[in-house]
């Protein structure tokens, strides 16, 4: 029998994650299928649970629905626990689960794909919304030397900090919080684009001089040459965008759901040859 799966959002046309978990059903011989659902603004709770109703087996969550599904669910496991943010949901034995696997991806992708290690580096993320909660704790994981979160508004960068108080010992310098404008002074061996301002083709309110030799600069919107990735090219820094990302929380959400952890290598491919 099918197990029903989807990807909820708003917009959610433009997702990729119906092809990526097509090509993990094929590749692993799992008897899935994969929609979009779009969720009015004022209606995700009522989304997810017609589709619960309707036989769904789980969704996954994207923008603008991830501090939501957080406070949906009836339980939390892995990185969702201190998220705050979930992007994934299994209905499972009456209950409504939330994890968090974006700073899985995030990681993997930095690490694994692109050979990057960031223990010791200087790391700064950009905004400070679902998606930083979501990738906070497991960068921390990884001791940077010091993880900074810039944010146009100051005051959500500050409370974000807050929020992972008690990981902050794990970057080896501390958490800070700061506005665009103080970066003038600072110099990051990764930067990552974690605000969505790519989709509308505009990008944060950068100084030039924030990329270190050898840079990373990393931006989560995917299949698009966003200003972000434009500018950090034009000052020497190394550019990916999220398609490993968006592949690899793919993958451990159905490593979630399936049980099965599929290959995502063909998929990161099939995505870069498609864009």
């Amino acid at each position: 029998m099918t197990d029903h799966y989807a990807v909820v959002g708003n917009p959610v046309a433009h997702s990729m994650s119906p092809a990526i978990h097509a090509e993990f059903a094929r590749q692993t011989g799992q008897d899935i299928d994969y929609m979009r659902l779009l969720a009015p603004l004022d209606g995700f709770a009522a989304c997810i649970a017609d589709f619960r109703a309707r036989g769904g087996k789980g969704v996954n969550v994207t923008l603008p629905f991830k501090h939501e599904a957080w406070n949906f669910v009836t339980a939390h496991a892995g990185y969702a626990l201190n998220a705050g943010a979930v992007n994934t949901i299994d209905f499972r034995d009456g209950k409504i689960i939330g994890y968090n696997t974006d700073g899985i991806g995030l990681v993997r992708d930095i690490k694994e794909n692109l050979q990057c290690a960031i223990q010791d580096k200087r790391v700064l993320l950009l905004g400070a919304g679902g998606a930083t909660y979501g990738v906070m704790e497991p960068l921390l994981r990884e001791h940077p030397e010091q993880l900074v979160v810039a944010n146009r508004t100051v005051q959500k960068a500050v409370a974000l900090v807050g929020h992972f108080e008690k990981l902050q010992n794990f970057s080896i310098n501390g958490v800070l919080a700061t506005p665009y404008h103080e970066l003038r002074q600072s110099k990051f061996d990764i930067v990552i684009n974690a605000t969505s301002a790519g989709l509308n083709d505009e990008m944060p309110s950068l100084p030039s001089g924030i990329f270190a030799p050898g840079a990373l600069a990393y931006d989560m919107v995917y299949g698009k040459h966003t200003p972000f990735i434009k500018f950090a090219a034009e000052y020497g820094a190394k550019i990916s965008d999220g398609t490993g990302m968006l592949s690899e929380q793919a993958a451990e959400s159905f490593f979630v759901w399936r049980g099965v952890r599929p290959d995502t290598a063909p998929v990161i491919a099939l995505l870069k040859r498609e864009a």
